[in-house]
């Protein structure tokens, strides 16, 4: 695995080369610097998980076949491509949230000297992707199928992460409305489709396989992702910040989280209306009655509950699907989230 992450962290520095070398714009010293320091400093810096899979997914697809090293190459060019959409939405997703850290460092917009600078970065890490298909993509039979996935699975990104700001508007918070449905809604554009079902369909894609035979695949990795944010939203308040990598502000940012919607589910009256006025509110003393109220409903041990029905029946609809080469990649996905920690 190591082995693979250093073969994949080379193809970065190749790709970077390209971007600040791409012959479509005339840089200056300092307009390349600008943008190696922000790449160096967005992109890679991740557990880099979703760019992995899909090489470990194409390799499971090939059913255990040698691959060659153009093989691993264009598998580790479409997994850049997905970190870079990964980076692109983040540093966006952290001005939106008015966040502070993110992966142990301040927020590029928090970085001296870029503040809202960072909202054109975004957009430019945005428009590296489709450079980087053309240029190592244009002659093959699969292009235009990879271009389409890449915007199709962005604007299902985009628009959930729409359903999500316009439910935490301020001024207008109202519990009343969180539901597992709006929860499930939000998770399911927000994160599902770009980090569970993009990695698994531009392997596909690789591979030759028409997507729209591949429905079922689809939605067993949307049911993974909706799993990957319960668990999300649990660690976010009962993480450890140091082995997480930043500070959950769910409760303070009136996030339609899981824990939240259960709470809301099993309360009492009383405890009820004291959700009602302390959810979503930024002091300590609120956020702390938060936080009692979940553990008196022991949503430790509900999650705990929820987490292995979630494996069991992902795990059945794994065990039905008739290729053993695609059940090979889901339980890879899936054995690497079954309880997290990070």
């Amino acid at each position: 695995m190591a082995d693979l992450k250093s073969t994949f962290l080379k193809v970065y520095s190749v790709l970077k080369d390209e971007l600040l070398q791409d012959p479509a714009f005339e840089f200056t010293d300092a307009s390349r610097q600008w943008i190696e320091r922000m790449l160096d400093y967005n992109v890679p810096g991740g557990k880099l998980n979703r760019g992995l899979s899909v090489i470990d997914s194409y390799k499971l697809l090939k059913e255990g076949k040698e691959l060659t090293e153009d093989e691993i190459f264009l598998a580790s060019v479409l997994g850049w491509c997905i970190e870079w959409l990964q980076a692109y939405f983040l540093v966006l997703d952290d001005i939106m949230d008015n966040s502070v850290t993110r992966r142990g460092q301040p927020c590029w917009f928090r970085v001296p000297k870029v503040g809202m600078i960072a909202v054109n970065d975004g957009v430019l890490l945005r428009n590296h992707i489709p450079r980087m298909l053309k240029k190592h993509f244009k002659g093959k039979p699969y292009y235009v199928d990879l271009l389409d996935l890449f915007n199709e699975v962005e604007f299902q990104t985009a628009s959930g992460q729409m359903i999500d700001l316009i439910t935490t508007i301020d001024g207008e918070k109202d519990l009343s409305k969180y539901a597992l449905s709006l929860h499930r809604r939000i998770v399911q554009y927000k994160t599902a489709y770009y980090s569970f079902y993009l990695p698994v369909a531009c392997a596909l894609v690789m591979s030759g396989e028409d997507l729209e035979k591949h429905t079922v695949v689809k939605d067993i990795l949307v049911q993974m992702g909706v799993y990957f944010q319960v668990q999300d939203d649990y660690l976010d308040c009962f993480g450890d910040p140091e082995t997480i990598g930043k500070v959950g502000t769910d409760i303070e940012d009136f996030k339609c989280s899981w824990l939240v919607v259960k709470a809301l589910e099993l309360c009492n009256e009383d405890q009820k209306k004291l959700l009602h006025e302390a959810y979503g509110k930024p002091d300590p003393e609120n956020v702390a009655k938060v936080k009692a109220i979940y553990k008196d409903l022991d949503l430790q041990g509900v999650f705990a509950e929820y987490e292995s029905q979630s494996y069991a029946k992902l795990n059945a609809s794994i065990e039905a699907h008739p290729n053993k080469s695609i059940q090979a990649v889901l339980k890879s996905f899936l054995g690497k989230i079954y309880k997290r920690q990070k």
